[in-house]
């Protein structure tokens, strides 16, 4: 019985550690992508960056994912329109981070899932790379707006 308690304490440990090895990083995309939204000007900003962090609700996080991914990608694209930041993308970052969404759903499935599983794990990183790209490319060219009159924007 001893034996029995110590193999299921050894296990709960390990399960536990499996969650905090994983959480950390986890915890750092978030901030990135967070400081991302940040570093967008607030007219630019589709959403307020502290709902990223609502991806850390339970199953909620498989949707919300996408929407944090998209209104990211949206944010970028305004703001580097503002700032005269040329890009080979319409939405910056919208096509891996939703590719890395899609194959986060498709790790559930049996067989396919560890293939989907590696998967994620790269365009989560490359998603991860690529936002941060944008954060430091947007900071670098803060001062390089164009003013709406001189675009030939006119408010009324």
């Amino acid at each position: 019985m001893y034996e029995s308690y110590e193999n299921y304490t050894g296990s709960a440990l390990i399960v536990l550690l499996m969650l905090v090895l994983l959480l950390i990083p986890t915890i750092f995309y978030f901030l990135s992508l967070q400081r991302a939204l940040e570093a967008v000007c607030d007219e630019n900003r589709q959403m307020p960056p502290g709902q990223v962090w609502l991806s850390l609700i339970p199953l909620f996080n498989f949707i919300w994912m996408f929407f944090v991914v998209n209104k990211i990608a949206e944010s970028f694209a305004l703001e580097c329109y503002r700032l005269n930041i040329p890009t080979t993308e319409m939405k910056p970052s919208q096509g891996i981070g939703n590719a890395k969404n899609i194959l986060r759903l498709c790790s559930f499935i049996p067989v396919l899932g560890l293939l989907a599983t590696l998967g994620f794990v790269v365009c989560w990183i490359l998603h991860w790379i690529k936002v941060n790209e944008y954060r430091k490319l947007i900071i670098a060219n803060r001062d390089n707006f164009t003013l709406d009159a001189e675009r030939g924007v006119f408010h009324q």
